[in-house]
């Protein structure tokens, strides 16, 4: 769904799911249109009637296999300037594995479990192609490692006249 000039309407999550042992879940998959192989946070689009956190929940199941009884927004950020459609984040710990439920439209994402330092290190390297892996880590690093952001979970929010 789209809006006449293009931009997206609906809402879109991403999660950062963590098991016991400190690793996230990362997907791994082939983009010819961008280039090559990138990695990405289990996470999409909303489907008509879900609810904002319904979204995250189905995407981390059929994405990773993976569901969750510890749960809990991170922040949101705007997908572009000109709509108001939002990626919403999510922390997802105390999980369980299980199969993946992939759908046609993406048999080819392989799931694998980074260590944290290892995620930040592709997340820096520009190894993810949409920014909502990335930005999804920030927060999930601070939990792990009790690393604070100044201003809320993705930094500052001060204007540059302060």
């Amino acid at each position: 769904m789209s809006r006449a000039d293009g931009g997206p309407t609906r809402d879109a999550s991403a999660v950062a799911a963590q098991d016991a042992a400190g690793h996230v879940a990362l997907l791994n998959a082939r983009f010819p249109r961008h280039g090559g192989d990138y990695l990405f946070r289990p996470g999409g689009r909303r489907e008509d009637g879900e609810s904002p956190e319904e979204c995250p929940r189905r995407e981390l199941r059929e994405e990773a296999g993976v569901t969750t009884r510890t749960w809990r927004p991170l922040d949101f950020y705007a997908i572009i300037l000109s709509s108001t459609a939002r990626v919403h984040l999510y922390a997802a710990r105390d999980l369980t594995p299980g199969p993946q439920e992939l759908t046609p439209t993406v048999v080819d994402f392989e799931l694998s479990w980074w260590p944290m330092d290892d995620a930040l290190t592709a997340a820096a390297e520009g190894r993810f192609l949409l920014p909502s892996g990335p930005l999804a880590q920030m927060p999930a690093e601070r939990e792990t490692y009790g690393r604070a952001a100044p201003g809320g979970a993705l930094g500052s929010r001060r204007s540059l006249d302060e």
